[in-house]
């Protein structure tokens, strides 16, 4: 099951007390004050690993504690520190305090395997009496309390990491295209919203070249609202580096389509109109053949002089022009990393 989104609390060990204590020993006479510190509580840590693919686990798991520090003794003995929990999280992450108002603040997001983020940090251990000498107060009999860790309730939400985001209306032939061309296998039919979950295949452009594709589930107008499925999944459209629109040539206004498309993007977030972008028309290959060439050749000039996109021809069932796409969304990937 694909879970993206999840709300945990989180709770940093105490740090220990510091010891009131005097040296006791034989021999030893007017032995001073030796009491020790309090050991730091645990932190709070979440860790990146590239596989793990869903937040499923904090569907069960709701609260996550580190262990106190321990308290300080006596002969100057320093209480141990407590053991921090790691928890580990899929890559593309992001994490946000929640208050008590209903406030988020965001924390940070895990991007690369490994890459850890402290999000609760333990307390302080208190200081030991043998803190507290001086030359008007040669036997202290104070010591303070361990500081508190801290305590946070945590949103998670998942944003996929992948090159290229497929967009488009349900059926178009976005799970089609993605089986097609790398090795994922999303269920494909007849009917809208067979994909109710994000999909990423691992696209081979040759032997030394490949990128990572998302399969979003299928937008309708009105999805940056909450209609239809997509309102769950535009957040994974966030992190690509370059769109592909996925229009069927069979539709009555395939440029309407996709100024809708767009539109959906920009509402949910004005930055996604800056990514680069490709318009693919798919199903050619249900045309007639003397046809086709004619209707692809009227589409592309309707594209090319209400947008500035380029346009491609495809069919995914008959691997038409698939070759030449994969090149150009490399391409494509290549020159919008290079401008990060």
């Amino acid at each position: 099951m694909f879970i993206d989104y999840a709300k945990i609390k989180v709770e940093a060990g105490n740090g220990g007390s510091g010891c009131v204590s005097f040296r006791r020993e034989k021999f030893v006479s007017k032995g001073g004050p030796d009491g020790g510190d309090g050991g730091k509580g645990g932190d709070i840590i979440m860790i990146g690993d590239e596989n793990a693919n869903t937040l499923i686990q904090f569907r069960y798991n709701k609260l996550y504690k580190a262990e106190n520090g321990v308290n300080g003794s006596g002969k100057n003995k320093y209480g141990a520190s407590g053991k921090s929990n790691t928890i580990r999280v899929p890559l593309g992450t992001e994490i946000a305090i929640i208050d008590e108002n209903g406030a988020k603040q965001r924390v940070g997001d895990i991007l690369h395997h490994n890459e850890e983020l402290i999000v609760a940090k333990g307390g302080f251990g208190g200081k030991g009496n043998a803190h507290f000498v001086s030359s008007t107060n040669q036997a202290p009999r104070r010591a303070t309390e361990g500081r508190r860790g801290e305590e946070f309730e945590l949103e998670l939400t998942l944003k996929l990491m992948a090159d290229v985001g497929l967009v488009g209306f349900p059926n178009a032939g976005k799970s089609t295209l993605l089986s097609s061309i790398s090795a994922a296998r999303p269920k494909i039919a007849d009917y809208e919203f067979t994909t109710l979950e994000p999909m990423l295949g691992v696209v081979y452009v040759d032997e030394f070249r490949t990128f990572v594709m998302a399969d979003i589930p299928g937008l309708i107008e009105g999805a940056h609202g909450g209609k239809g499925k997509g309102i769950q999944f535009l957040r994974h459209i966030q992190r690509t580096k370059t769109l592909l629109f996925l229009i069927d040539i069979n539709s009555a206004d395939p440029v309407h389509d996709y100024f809708i498309l767009r539109k959906e993007l920009f509402l949910y977030d004005t930055k996604l109109d800056k990514k680069s972008s490709i318009v693919v028309l798919s199903k050619i290959d249900t045309l007639p053949e003397e046809e086709r060439e004619a209707k692809l050749a009227e589409v592309t000039a309707l594209f090319k002089e209400k947008t500035n996109e380029e346009i491609i021809g495809i069919s995914s069932v008959a691997n038409m022009n698939t070759n030449e796409l994969k090149n150009k969304l490399y391409e494509m990937i290549k020159n919008a990393t290079s401008e990060d």
